[in-house]
């Protein structure tokens, strides 16, 4: 299963590395990376795909969460599946 994570706060150094690490830690493959700075924020969305060996998509949103209250930003992690649905509308 495909899942997007996004990520926004104020910049600071480490963002990328503690989220990255995060998902690794959970068995989450990282496919694909854009990131930008708004100012003073930061903002980064992700698309990552659950394997075999990760959790299901409620243990992955909630250690996520976790992980960004760590690195104080806000991560939310949602199926790729509401993407999809809402563009076949």
């Amino acid at each position: 299963m495909h899942i997007i994570i996004t990520v926004t706060g104020v910049d600071h150094v480490g963002i990328i590395a503690g989220v990255s690490t995060a998902l690794a830690d959970l068995g989450v493959n990282i496919v694909n990376v854009s990131q930008t700075l708004m100012g003073e924020y930061f903002t980064m969305i992700m698309e990552g795909e659950l394997t075999d060996g990760s959790p299901d998509l409620i243990d992955v949103q909630d250690s996520m969460r976790g992980a960004g209250d760590r690195l104080g930003v806000a991560v939310r992690v949602q199926s790729e599946a509401i993407f999809d649905a809402m563009h076949q509308l």
